[in-house]
């Protein structure tokens, strides 16, 4: 009976060592499980596809009209009469508005009548005097000649008188007095004719007609302005004054262009200048029409750097076609200049791609950790970047430890956005 007793506790005793020794196993897979995970690092990842990659210049710019013709007021003044309205579409020459211009008229004519005196007085200079001085001037000549011509006769029967005895030399003399007289007032009244007035008087009175002049011409363009007609066909897109209102002298009374094509003036930061090349493509959007998208071609780059702002930026321009009418001059809208596109390029998020001393890599995610990929990169945008070697198609990489822990070659990971 002993031994009975002593049989069974040896079986109670084997199951207790059982039981403790499976304890003990499932506690050391427990806690390898335990630390198994907890080595693994949650990572966010991204992939590598296959896209259309686009790099460009993002900045903002301006519409205007192409061959804009705009009218400022010459003078102050009214707005007599407007015979277009705003929207209205124009052929050349058409008359679009005229302003009071009585003003105008009266200097006109207070100019043309100085260019007219001044004309008399230049032609009385070329001619020796006015019209009526010069007939007087002529027949004094005239009588000045008789006198010198009978002097002269008188002076040569005196010689030959005093040569016979009839006459005294006192005689001769006062002959020949007479004949010096007659003779210098006969050359005072050719001087008078031909050569009265100085050099000085002669440019008073040039300076004083070409003076007339630009006073006439200056009046008549004043008077010609205040008609104002359109140049070539267009669309009035903008008229601020109304009939009968007060304007003052530059004020704006009217633009006209043909906005079916328009040019697009970009503002470029100055670090960005050196990637722009004539004929570049230009998109442009407008946030008062989301969606849609107008095409056009750099055609002028920047000649100088001019402050806009606080930024320091060079002007560019191109032409977009706007057949529908929808931009408008003067609207403010976001321009972007295409620097390179490629199509079917692989690409990866900018966030994946690193740098060190050996190049540029990325941390693809296999087998649960990282391996390092030595790549080559091309274009890129805002979020994502061409990769041209180094990888294949679908890659999945790490983008970053959620716990914010630097990321290494053999770092055991797990996917945080699978």
């Amino acid at each position: 009976m002993a031994a009975a007793i002593e049989n069974g506790h040896d079986r109670v005793n084997g199951r207790r060592w059982g039981i403790v020794i499976g304890l003990t196993a499932a506690v050391v897979v427990l806690a390898a499980f335990v630390s198994l995970h907890r080595s693994q690092v949650a990572v966010r990842v991204g992939r590598a596809d296959r896209e259309t990659i686009t790099e460009s210049i993002a900045t903002n710019g301006k519409i205007e009209a192409l061959n804009n013709f705009e009218a400022y007021a010459p003078m102050a003044t009214t707005a007599k009469k407007i015979y277009v309205q705003q929207g209205s579409w124009v052929k050349p020459g058409q008359l679009l508005l005229q302003l009071e211009d009585a003003n105008a008229r009266s200097q006109a004519a207070r100019a043309e009548a100085q260019l007219k005196g001044a004309e008399a007085d230049s032609n009385a200079v070329e001619n020796g005097g006015t019209k009526d001085e010069l007939l007087t001037t002529r027949n004094a000549l005239v009588r000045a000649q008789a006198d010198r011509d009978a002097a002269q006769r008188n002076l040569q029967a005196m010689q030959r008188l005093l040569q016979s005895g009839a006459a005294s030399q006192a005689e001769v003399d006062t002959a020949q007095s007479r004949f010096q007289i007659a003779e210098a007032n006969v050359q005072l009244l050719q001087q008078k004719l031909s050569g009265r007035y100085s050099q000085q008087e002669v440019g008073h009175v040039e300076s004083q007609q070409a003076e007339a002049r630009a006073s006439l011409a200056a009046a008549q363009g004043l008077l010609r302005s205040s008609n104002i007609a359109a140049p070539r066909a267009g669309m009035v897109y903008s008229l601020p004054v109304r009939q009968g209102a007060f304007v003052n002298p530059g004020d704006l009374l009217v633009q006209v262009a043909d906005l079916h094509k328009v040019q697009v003036r970009a503002f470029i930061d100055e670090p960005e200048i050196g990637k722009l090349r004539k004929g570049q493509q230009v998109e442009v959007t407008w946030d008062a029409i989301p969606g849609r998208v107008w095409q056009g071609t750099l055609e002028s780059l920047p000649t100088t750097v001019v402050q806009r702002g606080t930024r320091m930026v060079g002007e560019v321009t191109c032409v977009v076609d706007n057949s529908d009418l929808k931009l408008l001059p003067n609207t403010n809208i976001s321009v972007a200049v295409v620097i390179a596109r490629q199509q079917d390029a692989l690409t990866v998020p900018r966030e994946a791609v690193h740098q060190d001393v050996k190049g540029q890599f990325v941390f693809q995610v296999a087998n649960g950790e990282l391996q390092r990929r030595d790549v080559n990169t091309s274009i890129e945008n805002l979020t994502r970047i061409q990769v041209t070697s180094g990888l294949a198609d679908n890659a999945v990489l790490a983008l970053g430890a959620l716990n914010m822990q630097s990321l290494r070659e053999g770092m055991p990971v797990k996917i945080a956005n699978p």
